[in-house]
C-alpha cells in the first residue's frame, strides 16, 4: 500500500508541477505579463499581493519544516549511534537528553554555514552531500535485502486507514519541489523537452523512494523504525552510514532555509542581506525541531499541513483561475477535483499526524 500511495502522489504531483507550467506560458504569451521567474511571482499575477502573500508564506512553512526535519533526524541518529545501550534507552548528560545536545552542538555551525550570502560558495559542499548520501542508501539497501532473506519477517500488505493519512502526508512531504519548478523551466535550454526530462527525474526518484522503503520494510517488517537505519544494529557499517547520512543533511540545511531568507528578506528588509535575521531565524528551527519527538511525525505534519496546499491546492487553483474560459469543463473539474483532493489530504493528514505527535508527546 505505501508503495501504490508513492506512486500515485509522484504522479499527481508531476501533474501539478506541469500546471504551473502551462499557466506560467500562457500568462507570458497571451497576457503580455512581465517575465515570472517563481512561484510567488506567479500568485501576485493570478491572485494579486494576497497570491504572492499565500505562496510565500506556504513556501517559508514548508522549506523551514523540511530544515526542523534535518535536525531532528541528526539529533535523533547522533544520541542513539553514541548514547544508546543495548536496550535502546539513553542516559542524560548534563541534565540533558543527549537529543537535545547534539542539537545543541550542531547550532553554532549552523549559525556559520547560514551566515554565508551566496549559495555558489555551498555548491561544493553540496555536492559531496550528495555523494555521501547516494553511497549511505546504496549500503543500506544492500544491507537490507540481507537482513531479509536472513529473517523473512511477516509483512502486512495494508496496515489501516489511520496508517495510510498518516504516511499520506509523509509520501506529499517526499516529493515536494514545486517551489523550484518555475525557476528551473525558466533556466531549461530547451524548455519543449521540460516535461519529459522532470517526468523521468521523477520516475528515477519515486523508483529510488519505493525500493528504499519497501527493502527496509521487508527487512523489519513491523518492527521498522522512523529512521530505518537505527534497525541496522551497531558496528562500523552501520555508524558509518548514520554519520554519512547525518552529514548530508547538516550541509543541506542551509541551501533549504535559503528560499526562507530569500522571503523574509525581501518582505523585512528590502531584499538586502540581513545576518541578524538568518540568525534569529536558525534559532526559531532549532526550539521547534527541540519540541518534537519522532522525525517521521514532523514529516507527515510538514506533508499534510503544507504540501498539500503548496503542491496540488494553489496550483490546481491557479490553472483554473487562468484557463476558466477557454478549456472544456472535464479539464476545468479535473482541476476542481484536485483542489478538494489536496484539501481533504491536507486536513486528514494533518488531523493524523497531530495525533502522533501528541500521543507520543504523553508517553514521553
Amino acid at each position: 500500500m505505501g508503495s501504490v500511495m508513492l506512486f500515485s502522489v509522484a504522479i499527481l504531483a508531476y501533474h501539478c508541477m506541469m500546471l504551473l507550467v502551462f499557466t506560467r506560458r500562457k500568462l507570458e504569451s497571451h497576457h503580455g505579463f512581465s517575465k515570472i521567474n517563481s512561484f510567488g511571482d506567479l500568485g501576485f499575477e493570478v491572485c494579486g499581493p494576497f497570491g504572492r502573500f499565500a505562496v510565500d508564506v506556504m513556501i517559508v512553512l514548508a522549506q523551514a519544516g523540511f530544515c526542523v526535519s534535518y535536525l531532528i533526524f541528526i539529533a535523533n541518529t547522533l544520541a542513539y549511534v553514541f548514547n544508546a545501550d543495548d536496550d535502546g534507552n539513553q542516559a542524560r548528560i548534563l541534565g540533558l537528553s543527549p537529543k537535545t545536545l547534539y542539537l545543541w552542538a550542531c547550532f553554532p555551525f549552523q549559525l556559520g554555514l547560514n551566515s554565508i550570502a551566496t549559495l555558489t560558495h555551498l555548491a561544493p559542499l553540496s555536492i559531496f552531500a550528495d555523494v555521501v548520501d547516494l553511497a549511505a542508501m546504496g549500503v543500506v539497501m544492500v544491507e537490507d535485502v540481507f537482513v531479509f532473506l536472513e529473517n523473512r519477517p511477516e509483512l502486512k500488505a495494508f496496515g489501516g486507514f489511520s496508517v495510510f493519512f498518516y504516511g499520506l502526508g509523509v509520501a506529499v512531504y517526499s516529493f515536494e519541489g514545486v517551489g523550484m519548478i518555475l525557476p528551473l523551466e525558466l533556466e531549461a535550454k530547451y524548455k519543449d523537452k521540460f516535461g519529459k526530462v522532470l517526468a523521468l527525474c521523477m520516475a528515477f526518484i519515486a523508483l529510488l523512494y519505493g525500493a528504499f522503503g519497501l527493502l527496509g520494510y521487508m527487512a523489519f517488517g513491523e518492527g521498522t523504525k522512523d529512521i530505518v537505519t537505527t534497525n541496522l544494529g551497531a558496528g562500523l557499517m552501520s555508524t558509518l552510514v548514520q554519520l554519512g547520512l547525518c552529514i548530508n543533511l547538516f550541509i543541506t540545511f542551509p541551501l533549504m532555509m535559503n528560499p526562507v531568507y530569500e522571503v523574509v528578506e525581501r518582505r523585512l528588509c528590502g531584499s538586502r542581506y540581513c545576518l541578524w535575521l538568518r540568525w534569529g531565524m536558525v534559532v526559531g528551527v532549532s526550539l521547534v525541531a527541540l519540541l518534537v519527538p519522532n522525525f517521521a511525525d514532523f514529516l507527515s505534519l510538514v506533508g499534510s499541513s503544507v504540501c498539500c496546499t503548496l503542491g496540488f491546492v494553489l496550483p490546481a487553483l491557479f490553472h483554473l483561475m487562468v484557463f476558466k474560459d477557454e478549456l472544456g469543463w472535464e479539464v476545468l473539474l479535473l482541476d476542481g477535483v484536485i483542489v478538494v483532493i489536496g484539501a481533504i489530504m491536507g486536513i486528514s493528514g494533518t488531523w493524523s499526524s497531530l495525533m502522533e505527535i501528541f500521543a507520543s508527546n504523553s508517553k514521553a
